[in-house]
């Protein structure tokens, strides 16, 4: 069941413009991480100039008459979850995003980006439209970075890796790296991070332990003290790989090999039910899979 739109607590201010790295590629083609072999110089576009080309890319696809039934759940799914992040952006220096580069971070990454060119423009247009309560990175203008922090598997995929660093650059990310265990990590980042009031996650409802979560959820008793956000909670996995293909979103390629579901090289393997038949070998790519019921067969836990 859908969530209805809760609407943060308010966080005490504090500003800080820490965040992300360099550029997207050509200007109506598809988005393109940095080391992607296609010639262009991608480290010179502003985050500015990339969430505004995420956010026109966003605006066309939802602008389209949806050829299918699951296209239009997507433009649905698009708009709900923009509705939650266009709330949470209210403080955005005391927001970060928890990235892995799995797909579904991912799609919430591609969904802040296109937030942003409202939330500052809408605040710096005019006073009136301005938040009473405006913070100095609004005040500046159009942040150059956004915080994210990666929970770094015990034993990661090199893919993986490769993927994040790329991707930071592309899309501006400051990222925090850390290689301990989940809770001490956000403990970590919290002291490093003290201004850090919420965090945008991308656990959606068939994930562990995502079956009662909310849009806004405060942290469980015990963990380090924060808001987790969830604008794609309610995604199903069809609908997640539809929008990347649908905005052509560049992913990591472990997808392509039958990967539905990243964790470590320990406990990942490819999903059985994308295995090829009829004598050939290898997998088939991740979106081919249906059931989110199926999401986490290669995985060991």
């Amino acid at each position: 069941m859908t969530q209805n739109h809760i609407h943060p607590p308010h966080l005490s201010s504090s500003s800080s413009n820490d965040g992300v790295a360099q550029g997207l590629a050509n200007g109506n083609g598809p988005l393109k991480p940095s080391g992607s072999g296609d010639g262009d110089v991608l480290g010179e576009r502003s985050l500015e100039e990339v969430s505004f080309e995420i956010r026109d890319k966003v605006e066309a696809f939802l602008a389209t008459e949806a050829p299918t039934a699951l296209l239009k759940k997507v433009q649905g799914q698009v708009r709900e979850a923009m509705g939650v992040i266009e709330d949470a952006l209210r403080r955005p220096d005391q927001l970060s995003l928890s990235y892995n580069g799995g797909k579904d971070c991912l799609v919430l990454l591609v969904l802040i980006l296109a937030c942003l060119p409202r939330r500052y423009s809408s605040s710096s247009s005019s006073s009136s439209s301005s938040p009473a309560d405006e913070t100095n990175d609004t005040a500046n203008g159009f942040p150059t970075t956004l915080q994210a922090v990666y929970i770094v598997s015990q034993h990661p995929f090199a893919e993986v890796d490769s993927f994040v660093e790329a991707s930071c650059g592309t899309y501006h990310l400051d990222l925090k790296r850390y290689s301990l265990p989940m809770r001490a990590a956000l403990d970590a980042y919290l002291q490093d991070r003290p201004s850090l009031r919420a965090i945008f996650v991308g656990t959606r409802r068939t994930d562990p332990h995502g079956e009662r979560l909310t849009h806004f959820d405060p942290t469980d008793a015990g963990w380090p003290a924060f808001m987790r956000v969830h604008p794609v909670i309610d995604w199903h996995y069809v609908e997640i790989w539809a929008f990347i293909r649908q905005l052509d979103i560049p992913y990591c390629p472990l997808y392509d090999q039958g990967y539905t579901s990243l964790g470590g090289t320990q406990d990942t393997l490819p999903n059985p039910h994308l295995k090829a038949e009829g004598g050939k070998t290898g997998f088939l790519p991740a979106y081919e899979l249906v059931e989110d019921g199926e999401e986490r067969l290669g995985r060991d836990r």
